[in-house]
């Protein structure tokens, strides 16, 4: 079993690489980072831009909150990193990409960032460490208008918001 949550952090960490962003800037100075698997864990930092230790980003395909194969594969090592790390609590951001309406994406990402959370407590990931919101459309970290931007921005990022 950790030979297989290694060989998944790896291949997480190998495919998300290209996917990172600086969208979130937090004050170095009340920062305080720890080293987690060779990953930052920062308060408020998030798994879009590599700052919240092991735990990744995952992606939905269009008009979606199912979760694929490939998603739950990256939650399970999440779940695994949040029940090793007890202290970790995390807040899940549902986002979407431009197309839709403002209310229509909203209800989307919480759909997403609900259904993130649902899998992480059925692997057994205790629900008060896990709080959910939406942003919708509102914060994306591709710019432009093809496949490959929105595929980038429909996902659910995890942000430390204890540790």
């Amino acid at each position: 079993m950790k030979k297989l949550f290694t060989l998944l952090l790896l291949g997480s960490a190998l495919v998300m690489t290209s996917c990172g962003s600086d969208a979130k800037k937090n004050d170095s100075s009340s920062v305080e980072s720890v080293e987690y698997a060779n990953s930052s864990l920062e308060l408020n930092g998030d798994s879009d831009s590599g700052k919240a230790g092991a735990l990744r980003t995952v992606y939905f395909a269009f008009n979606s909150s199912n979760l694929n194969s490939s998603t739950k594969s990256t939650l399970e090592a999440n779940a695994e990193f949040l029940k090793e790390n007890t202290d970790v609590e995390v807040q899940v951001e549902g986002h979407c990409d431009e197309r839709g309406g403002r209310e229509y994406n909203m209800a989307l990402g919480e759909n997403r960032a609900r259904a993130i959370k649902n899998y992480l407590v059925a692997l057994g990931v205790d629900a008060s460490r896990i709080s959910t919101t939406s942003y919708g459309k509102e914060r994306p970290i591709a710019f432009g208008h093809s496949e490959e931007s929105w595929s980038q921005n429909r996902r659910g990022n995890f942000v430390v918001v204890s540790k």
